[in-house]
């Protein structure tokens, strides 16, 4: 059975490089697929979305990306239980398709990562998200450790989780969000939110657990090149911090 992962190229999608790397550092068999060959989806086992601004983010964030061709394979996918990995603008895109929270068909959007807090436009800067769920509560994050706490940057203008407050009540007593703002310690508190989400979510996963939808850019601080005061031996290359992250989809991917 394949096991390879498609990493989805729409226009206007960046950090596919970064994206790609680090799955093949992690052991993955990583690919680019572009938008123009939608029908080569259906060979790959799992799919990673990466971040930009697919279709200059018209309309919404992830709006018309949503409705792509690709997409149509993803959702399906999705919906067979393949695993599928979102990264800022890919999540943004997740969540206009309605696979992230998934509390309703598959296709219809029930929330959304819109505009940042007022006063909080465009954000760059490292933070640390912090696992909100038992491990096994999303695939994905399955070979992470209780409360694993990951560096990431933020990086956007449109990441705050926006819904109504019904939907808000079920997301989180569904055990929806996957990861909260944390700092360095650990600790949460809304001081750790850079943006103003709803419940001080970073990521969302969907019921069954096998769509993750992230925010900030793990694989921006995935190597210990990135992070060199904290880095762990003397290979700037070797995979590290953000990397736990892709480390543990990989092995997803592969079980």
């Amino acid at each position: 059975m394949s096991r390879r992962i498609a990493v989805l190229l729409f226009p206007g999608t960046n950090s596919e490089e970064e994206t790609l790397r680090v799955l093949r550092d992690c052991g993955g068999d990583a690919d680019f697929v572009h938008w123009t060959d939608a029908k080569a989806l259906l060979e790959y086992a799992a799919y990673v979305l990466p971040g930009g601004f697919a279709h200059e983010d018209r309309i919404r964030a992830g709006a018309i990306a949503a409705h792509d061709a690709m997409m149509e394979t993803v959702i399906a996918g999705a919906v067979e239980g393949k695993l599928v990995l979102g990264i800022c603008n890919g999540a943004q895109i997740l969540l206009e398709a309605g696979l992230v929270p998934g509390t309703n068909v598959a296709g219809r959007a029930t929330a959304a990562f819109t505009h940042n807090a007022p006063g909080r436009h465009f954000i760059c800067r490292h933070v640390y998200v912090k696992l909100a769920v038992e491990p096994s509560r999303c695939a994905i994050t399955a070979s992470l450790p209780e409360g694993a706490l990951i560096p990431a940057w933020a990086a956007h203008g449109d990441g705050r989780l926006a819904a109504r407050d019904e939907e808000l009540e079920v997301i989180e007593s569904g055990e929806h969000v996957a990861f909260v703002y944390a700092h360095a310690d650990g600790a949460v508190d809304d001081a750790a939110i850079p943006n103003g989400s709803a419940l001080g979510c970073a990521a969302l996963t969907n019921r069954e657990g096998n769509v993750l939808a992230i925010m900030p850019h793990a694989e921006r601080d995935a190597w210990n090149l990135n992070h060199l005061a904290r880095r762990a031996g003397s290979d700037v290359l070797a995979p590290s911090g953000g990397s736990a992250l892709f480390e543990s989809f990989v092995t997803a991917v592969h079980s």
